[in-house]
This record gives structure tokens, sequence and C-alpha cells, in this order.
């Protein structure tokens, strides 16, 4: 029987970041991947997905310079989107490829072993790997289980991969559907509805059982979200409830009810059901290691990585934390240096960056008003919108704004911040270092910023907060607000 130090069960993002952490420690490590090395973080997810919202963006603005000057709008054809897709895949797909090549070669001490199949637990320390009918059982010190997630189905929906869709299938079809109603007005669901509304080639109707989209985030963002998807087309159905989805022919389809007691039936072309995903660790035999489940019995129960088995580790999406590619690698990370290395210091999820692809892009990092609102955290906030920004008027990009959220002190450390607009992903990751540094406002106000850059917005709101802006509210209060919130209310800030 072969013996490892480290066995790394799926090769996604946080699988394949625990095994090259492992590699850096020294340790014999073997991968096993059932089927495609990079898993969702490559294919029908991140890298794809991104690939389609780039290139829907980009026909956006063109289309609407076009517009606006009286000429005819830009076509993309499907299969022109579908090659750039296969080629952002095949790119990285081979750096993998060529990567996990290298590491099993003797000039680099065949640092890596990988094997492809299904492994499943045979005990807390021995993996069975099973594929194309060969059966094989190695052993592990540490084992790190990164098996990854699927789309979630909706019960009495059959998606049959040709009209009624989940994320794994929509990035396959053969071309533009003349309609779509995307279920589900979570981030996937605004996303695709986003892209597929920029080519202009789809109508999209999008199902939310609340009263707005992207229910998680402050009223301003997903106020703003919505208002350029319906402006592109996209009709909201607000406050609905899917009664049934059935296929009629080649269309789909649905029926919806309403609070008031209204119905409507609507048909179309496609559907694609995005109502989040479910963690793969039904068929490893987690039961003959003995790791436990969460108490929602859907995510393995871990303590900062660590499952119930002590040589036994949970990342990544079936941790059941926060499904993002970053995330994952990070948690793969730490929990080979917790294994082999003197971690002590628990992984901490308070900075975490996020983007949303929606038109226009979303950044946050930290906490949000809303939150403070539901947990009574008295704070001090400050927004400044787009249009007061130099390179966003360059850009003729001026819709969007920075909020940033600080404790109600004379201290004014930052605790969140939400930047909505373009670059708003490049603007997040200096404020998150502050955020983990438990620094203030002081920090951001003294930086000299590059010019002209999106990231001056940022300095305006350190300065806003310390009464010497550039900018005075007072003059601006349409494009400047800068208040408390103590016990739920809003409270102007007397500034300049």
């Amino acid at each position: 029987m072969d013996k490892f130090d480290l066995i790394v069960l799926g090769g996604g993002p946080a699988g394949y970041a625990a095994a090259m952490r492992g590699i850096d420690f020294g340790k014999k490590v073997c991968l096993i991947e059932r089927s495609r090395v990079g898993g969702s973080g490559v294919y029908n997810g991140a890298l794809s997905s991104k690939t389609i919202w780039e290139l829907s963006s980009r026909t956006a603005t063109v289309n609407d310079a076009l517009k606006a000057n009286g000429r005819d709008p830009l076509e993309i054809p499907w299969v022109d989107v579908q090659k750039t897709i296969d080629e952002a895949v095949f790119e990285r797909k081979f750096q993998y490829s060529c990567h996990i090549k290298l590491l099993q070669t003797e000039s680099m001490n065949n640092l890596l072993h990988y094997e492809r199949g299904d492994g499943k637990f045979v005990s807390a320390h021995e993996i069975e790997i099973n594929h194309e009918g060969l059966t094989k059982v190695i052993w592990g010190d540490k084992i790190v289980i990164a098996t990854g997630s699927r789309p979630r189905t909706v019960p009495n929906i059959i998606a049959d991969k040709k009209t009624i869709l989940t994320s794994d299938d929509i990035e396959h079809i053969n071309d533009y559907p003349k309609s779509l109603v995307i279920v589900g007005a979570g981030v996937i669901g605004c996303e695709y509805a986003t892209m597929f509304a920029n080519f202009g080639k789809t109508k999209v109707y999008l199902i939310d059982r609340q009263d707005r989209i992207l229910p998680f985030e402050d009223e301003d963002v997903s106020t703003l979200v919505a208002t350029n998807l319906e402006n592109k087309g996209v009709t909201i159905h607000h406050n609905a409830q899917l009664e049934r989805m059935t296929t009629i022919g080649d269309e789909v389809e649905y029926e919806l009810s309403y609070p008031d007691g209204v119905r409507e039936v609507i048909r179309v072309e496609k559907a694609l059901l995005s109502v989040g995903r479910v963690p793969n660790v039904e068929n490893i035999a987690l039961d003959k290691a003995g790791v436990s489940m969460s108490k929602r019995g859907v995510h393995i129960g871990d303590e900062d990585t660590q499952t119930n088995v002590p040589n036994i580790y949970a990342v990544g999406d079936v941790s059941g934390r926060i499904a993002l590619v970053n995330v994952g690698e990070i948690e793969g990370r730490h929990a080979v240096e917790k294994a082999f290395g003197s971690k002590q210091t628990p992984l901490s999820y308070d900075n975490i960056c996020t983007i949303m692809f929606l038109q226009p892009e979303v950044a946050s990092v930290g906490i949000n008003e809303q939150y403070c609102i539901e947990n009574n955290i008295p704070v001090k906030i400050v927004k400044v919108d787009y249009s007061v920004i130099a390179r966003a008027i360059a850009m003729r990009k001026t819709q969007g704004f920075f909020k940033i959220i600080v404790t109600n002190d004379s201290e004014m450390k930052i605790l969140g911040m939400r930047v909505v607009g373009e670059h708003a992903s490049t603007a997040i990751q200096g404020v998150a270092l502050l955020i983990k540094m438990n620094a203030s406002i002081e920090n951001l106000a003294e930086l000299i910023h590059p010019h002209p850059s999106i990231v001056e917005g940022i300095q305006e709101c350190a300065r806003m907060l310390l009464n010497k802006a550039i900018f005075k509210s007072s003059v601006f209060k349409d494009k400047l607000s800068c208040y408390s919130l103590v016990d739920g209310v809003k409270t102007p800030l007397e500034r300049l």
C-alpha cells in the first residue's frame, strides 16, 4: 500500500491549493481528482462565467456608444462567445496540466503523486480510489476533503439540460435563447441576468421571492443593480412564488403567484435554475472515517478547517462557509499549515473580499450598513458618488459609489466597505488589509493615491470623515453624504 504524508480528495481550487501547500512543507502528497483539475474554478464557474461577463460588458459598452450616435448595435454570434470561453478554459487547463506533469518528474523530486478517479474513505487514514474498473487503497497521515459542490435543483422541476438548465449547462447552449427565465435572484442569478441582458439578444425574466434582489446587500446597492437590469429590458418578478415549471415541447412554461393573490403564466425558450449549490459529500463514505456532518446535515462540521477526526480536514464548498474560489484556496492552505506547520491563529473571514459581476460590478469587504442596523452596531458611514471622481468622468462611467463604514468613535476604525461601479474589484484590497490590521481611517487619508484613479474615491471618503475633503458635502449633498447610525437612526454629521 502506497503511503503519503497528505492525501487531498478533490482537485478544485481548495484541493489544489492544499496540495501545493503540502509540497511547500516538503511532504509526500497525493492529489485525487475524479474528472478535471481546477473544478468549478475553471469549468462552468468562476473563469468561464467571468469570461462571458467580460465579453458581454464590452459589448454593452460599445453598443451604448453606437446607439447614442444612431448606429446599429454590434452583434456577437454565440459561437464566438463559446470560442472565447473555450480558449480561456483551455489556457487555464493547460497551465494546470503542465504544472502537475512537471511536479511529478524526478527533477522535481516527484513531489506530487496525481491519481485520477473516485476516492472514498475506508478508514480515517485510508482512501480507496476507483478508476475505470481498477481499485487501489492508499494510506495518508493527513487527509483534506475538498470535493466541491454542484448546482442545487428545485423540487418537482427536472433540469433536462436542454430547456431547463443549471449553471453547469447554460454555458454549453447552441445559441442565445430568445427568452430566458432565471429562478433565483442571488449573486449567480443576477450575474447571468446581467450577461444575457448585456448581449441584447435575450429577453430575460428574473424570479425574486423577496421584495428586492440581492437581499443580503444594502438597499442602495440592490436598487442600483435592479434599475440597471430593468433598463436593459430585464423583467424582475418581485415577491414571486414559483408555483410550477414544466417543459412544453421546446419551451418552458412557468406560473407565479403573488401576495395579492394574482397569478401569472409565462412561456419562455429556456430556464436557468440558480438556487445555490450542494456539497459533494454523499459518495465519499464519511461514516467509514467517523467524520460528522454539521447540524444541518449537509456540510461537514469543521472547526477552523479541522473535522471531529483530528487528522481529517474539510475545505472549500464542503465546509459550508463562503463558497468562493479565494476562500476555498485560503482554507486549503490554512488546513495544511495547521497540519504540518505551527499555525496557531484561527482563519478569519472578517476581511474576505468579494466581487459580484453585475452592471456595474459590486465589490465588498467587511460588514455593511444593513448588518449594522440589524445588529444595532453604532457606526459612522460615508458615501461618495462616482460622478465626482476624475477617473470615472474620464471613462464616462460615472454610475456608482463608495461607501465606507467605521466605528462611531474618535478612532474611526474601518469595519467595512462597498464599492459599486467600474474597477470596483481593484479598489477593495487595500481596505481589506486595513480591516485586518484593525486600522483607522487616518491611514487612508494620508496615502498619496495615483491620479486619475478610481481609488481616489476611497481617499475622499476618509477625508470627509476627518472633515478635510476637497469637495464639501454641504455643497454636493446629492453626491456626498456622511452620517452616524445609532439605534437604526441616521444622523447627518456636521461637515463643511
